[in-house]
């Protein structure tokens, strides 16, 4: 169980960043206004996931107020095409997204490529990828911050697609109590993420893509739950401690000293997943099928955890703290670790990589010893088997992985020696007996889910368990406040501390549940002036002045001989032992005292009664030393219930009762006989010590290999899993190896069909066409280039310039590089050498399907029967005209418009123009607009729009120029081509006055 949240069940707040989020952001604006609480989906997928996602939004109608983000896991260097592909099957407005955008309901956005996205305060933010690609996890990167920043109203959705990717933030969105569906395996294209996410036990529903809208619409519609139920709920524990006994009697764990907000938060996400409202309905429920207890319990043990978790922590620790502690060891010492709630075992390893990194780099040669557990016994199976997805890529760095992993198809495996320093076991820190002689203890993220009563209990409990010195690593939210007397603070904001190597007062100790009692905690010892004056009463100071001068030595012990207070002097009787510093009573008891004092304190803690011994004789630094000693089990207060009081006395030196009378031969002889009974003593209490010591030490050697044994055992049963599992996974990597040649050898046959098009269509069009590349080398050509240029199939690749043409030109490779430099195309007319052929040559940029030029396309069309046709009409043309000129009667060509395109010489010369002013002009404009005749105009209109020919029409005017002429009209329409206008023949006989 490995967490970190912030729990609010009645009113959650807008979302705040996270110590621990995926990367620390720099230059994010704050919005002004606060994004609503509208849900917003996450959809992730690779392989295969385009058809998904089709299926999705042609299922989804309007109206759900949700927003949609799309994070396809594709090649990042390839263009990104899903936005114009989501736009043809939905009517919402699909945007790709860009920095600083903010999100809105109905509308669907999608990630960019080679980009990775977050999603901050309502807004998105993009950053470039730190990991190379095949490392990258954009599914992950955009689910975590989702989490974070929309919690209850995130949504996740992982589609089909290869590897793990999405993995760690499935766990991430169920961790902040958001909704997790995942893709039907058996539908997907590519079941590897499904399958993956489905491992994790943090879905929600499993359905084929099609019914996820339905379902996404029912979650969206369900009634809040935070309603009179719910209160009625917080206020009364009856139905509580229902489901507290359905938990205990089910896995055995008691979840009551657990914070009820975030109890109650993990059960209000389980009844929407039902579609529960009354808080009784689903306690019923929980009655009624015991898997969903299971999955309460799952619920409640959510474990989101990977490997260096807060990297910035776990470095400060490897390099400001770890080094200091360890050079403390002799060669060959144990470090002991405790990692507790360790889930599946990710942080353990970190933990055990630093150890063996910090080692190597002070060249120590330590044995470590690191004791994993937590309370889930299948997270416990996992961290065993120390295999984990690739996606820890994106957490462990290359090095790491190739000094501590082994790549085993899609998954990374722990290396033996690795594993081999770390004992996972199931435990319960609430019930089970706590590790001790710790240097490091990690508990991370657990606390803040506890009461503080707990808190109290274990935070005691942690201060036992480390040696002095030992350091204490918490979680970022977690916090040793109210413990200043136990530990040093060392990283105020990652939460490192030091043990205090102070005593602690007896009333800070907490009676372990399964190993001795609770002691309540009461306050520190505080300075002597200020408990004086808190002493109102005259006669606890003169107690309190006897007790300090007229009461022997004291200590209060508990059964294993740890000292927890000490009254007066007892340098007499004890000294601190050789070796790593304790405060142990048997280790500390001078030379004569251990076996009394061993026997009595056995005696006194099975016996219940007060256990006395006179005449111990003690060897002290100025001689023997008479003593008695008293040990006495302590019934009360219940402060101190199941300790022990040991009273250590000075006693005369005994008087000799022996007759002076008596003979010296018996006196010689007695003396010699005790002096023999008292080495034979000496040595037989030396030998039952250290027969004690070694069998308490076979006891636990006894004990750890055993534990070793169990997991060997379980290690071997994983192993012989993993063999099966990956056989499977093989015969599924070969059926998938077998579809992907099949998709190949289908994108083969189309290649090659569109390879024939393309040829077929360049051969029809009958189009002379070179390819060019920047440097003007020949990439590819038609078969009609051969008959402008001497090519063969073996130029490709020489520069168009060392090949010779039959064309009157030299300039094609300025015209070429003019077009590479303008981007503009430019056409030109060429005749070949034996004047036989013309061809219309166009010069165009090569542009790639990604707007990119890449060179220059060259066409060569064949003119030669227009330009036949041009010289044609040029000498029709000229004669027309020439015989226009001949006829002495005036006469004129009008286009269309009535405008002059010819006009016989002897039309000019009557009415006084100039031949070389009249082409082009309008037959009004004449003269200076003496054309200008309402009649004329009358009967040229009638002619355009009705087609009346003007036949010997007589027409009368005053001209300026020539004075007055009497003109007979006559007029032909000359219809042309289709693509052309008709032309009028005006015909003029002139009369004077």
């Amino acid at each position: 169980m490995d967490n970190t949240e912030t729990e609010n069940p009645t009113a959650p707040t807008p979302p705040k960043p996270e110590p621990s989020s995926p990367k620390a952001r720099k230059g994010v604006v704050k919005p002004a206004n606060p994004a609503p609480e509208f849900q917003v989906v996450g959809l992730g997928g690779s392989a295969g996931s385009l058809e998904g996602f089709e299926i999705f939004f042609q299922h989804l109608p309007r109206g759900t107020n949700m927003a949609f983000v799309v994070i396809p896991h594709l090649d990042p260097t390839q263009k990104g095409m899903m936005t114009d592909i989501i736009k043809r099957y939905t009517s919402l407005p699909v945007l790709q997204i860009e920095d600083g955008m903010p999100i809105e309901p109905e509308h669907v956005y999608v990630v960019p490529p080679n980009k990775e996205t977050s999603l901050e305060r309502g807004t998105f933010r993009l950053h470039d990828p730190e990991l190379p690609n095949g490392q990258r996890m954009p599914i992950d990167f955009f689910f975590q911050s989702l989490a974070q920043n929309r919690r209850e109203h995130a949504i996740g959705a992982i589609l089909s697609g290869m590897g793990s990717d999405g993995t760690l933030g499935v766990k991430m969105i169920m961790e902040n109590f958001g909704m997790v569906m995942v893709q039907d395996p058996n539908t997907a294209r590519f079941d590897a993420m499904p399958r993956n996410a489905i491992k994790t036990e943090f879905v929600d529903y499993v359905l084929p893509v099609e019914e996820m809208p339905r379902k996404l619409v029912t979650y969206a519609n369900m009634p809040s739950i935070k309603t009179k139920n719910m209160v009625e709920a917080h206020k009364s524990t009856i139905m509580l401690q229902k489901i507290f006994t359905l938990i205990r009697n089910k896995t055995g764990h008691d979840f009551s000293l657990y914070k009820r907000n975030t109890i109650f938060r993990r059960i209000e996400r389980r009844m929407n997943s039902h579609q529960m409202v009354l808080f009784s309905e689903y306690v019923q429920f929980l009655q009624e099928n015991p898997h969903e207890v299971e999955q309460l319990f799952k619920e409640l043990l959510i474990g989101v955890t990977k490997f260096f978790r807060d990297s910035e922590a776990f470095a400060i620790l490897q390099e400001r703290y770890l080094p200091d502690l360890l050079r403390k060891k002799q060669e060959g010492d144990y470090v002991r670790v405790w990692v507790a709630a360790c889930s599946t075992g990710e942080e353990a390893y970190s933990i055990a990589i630093m150890l063996q990194e910090t080692m190597e780099k002070l060249k120590l040669n330590l044995k470590v010893q690191i004791f994993a557990t937590d309370i889930d016994p299948e997270a416990i199976a996992r961290a065993r088997a120390a295999t984990y997805l690739e996606s820890i890529s994106a957490d462990v760095s290359p090095e790491r992985l190739r000094r501590y992993f082994i790549k085993s198809d899609n998954n990374y495996i722990v290396k033996k020696e690795l594993r081999e320093t770390v004992v996972f076991a199931v435990h319960d820190i609430n019930r089970d007996a706590p590790f001790t002689k710790l240097d490091l203890l990690t508990c991370r993220n657990i606390l803040i889910y506890l009461s503080s009563e707990l808190q109290k209990k274990l935070i005691s409990v942690f201060h036992y368990s480390l040696n002095p010195g030992g350091l204490l690593f918490l979680g970022s939210s977690e916090t040793l406040s109210g413990f200043p007397d136990m530990f040093t603070a060392l990283d105020t904001k990652w939460k490192i501390s030091r043990r205090d190597e102070a005593s602690i007062p007896l009333a800070r100790l907490v009676e372990f549940p399964f190993t001795y009692k609770t002691i309540e905690t009461v306050k520190s010892q505080t300075e002597p002036q200020a408990a004086v004056k808190r002493e109102t009463g005259l006669g606890q100071v003169v107690q309190r002045l006897m007790l300090n001068h007229f009461a022997p030595p004291t200590l209060i012990v508990n059964p294993a001989g740890d000292i927890f207070y000490i009254h007066g002097r007892t340098g007499k009787y004890l000294e601190p032992a050789q070796g790593q510093a304790t405060l142990n009573i048997f280790d500390m008891a001078r030379e004569g005292l251990t076996f009394e004092l061993n026997n009595l304190v056995n005696r006194a803690s099975m016996l219940k009664e007060t256990a006395r011994a006179e005449n111990i004789q003690i060897k002290t630094d100025h001689g023997v030393q008479h003593i008695k000693l008293t040990v006495t089990p302590l019934e009360e207060p219940d402060q101190l219930r199941g300790l022990i009081m040991v009273v250590l006395e000075d006693m005369p030196k005994p008087k000799s009762r022996r007759s002076r009378k008596e003979s010296s031969e018996e006196a010689s002889g007695k003396d010699a006989r005790i002096a023999e009974l008292e080495k034979e003593l000496v040595y037989t209490k030396q030998r039952l010590q250290t027969t004690l010591e070694e069998m308490n030490s076979s006891l636990e050697e006894l004990k750890s290999t055993n534990e070793e044994l169990q997991s060997a055992n379980e290690e071997l049963q994983s192993t012989n899993e993993e063999f099966m599992t990956n056989k499977e996974e093989m015969q599924s990597l070969n059926e998938e190896l077998m579809t992907i040649n099949l998709q190949y050898q289908t994108k083969t046959e189309e290649l090659t069909n569109s390879n024939n098009d393309m040829k077929n269509l360049l051969d029809s069009t009958e189009i002379a066409t070179i390819f060019l590349d920047n440097e003007l080398r020949i990439r590819n050509f038609t078969p009609q280039v051969t008959h402008i240029f001497k090519l063969i199939r073996s130029d490709v690749g020489r520069p168009i310039t060392h090949i010779a043409s039959n064309l009157k030109y030299q300039h094609i490779d300025d015209d070429v590089r003019e077009v590479l430099d303008r981007l503009q195309s430019k056409e030109v007319h060429l005749q070949t050498l034996d004047h036989q052929h013309w061809y219309s040559m166009r010069v165009l940029p090569y542009r790639t399907a990604d707007n990119f030029i890449d060179g220059a396309v060259v066409t060569f069309t064949n003119i030669t029967s227009y330009k036949q046709l041009e010289a044609s009409v040029a000498a029709t043309t000229l004669y027309a005209a020439n015989i226009i000129d001949l006829i002495q009667q005036p006469l004129v060509v009008l286009d269309g418009q009535l405008r002059v395109e010819s006009a016989s010489n002897a039309f000019a010369q009557a009415f006084q123009l100039i031949p070389e002013q009249l082409k082009g002009q309008w037959l009004y404009h004449l003269g200076n607009g003496q054309w200008d005749i309402p009649e004329l105009r009358e009967r040229m209109n009638k002619l355009l729009n009705q087609g009346t020919e003007l036949q010997n029409v007589v027409l009368e005017h005053e001209f300026p120029a020539v004075g007055y002429r009497r003109m007979i009209l006559n007029t032909r329409r000359v219809e042309q081509t289709e693509d052309k206008p008709f032309k009028i023949l005006l015909a003029i006989e002139v009369f004077e006055k």
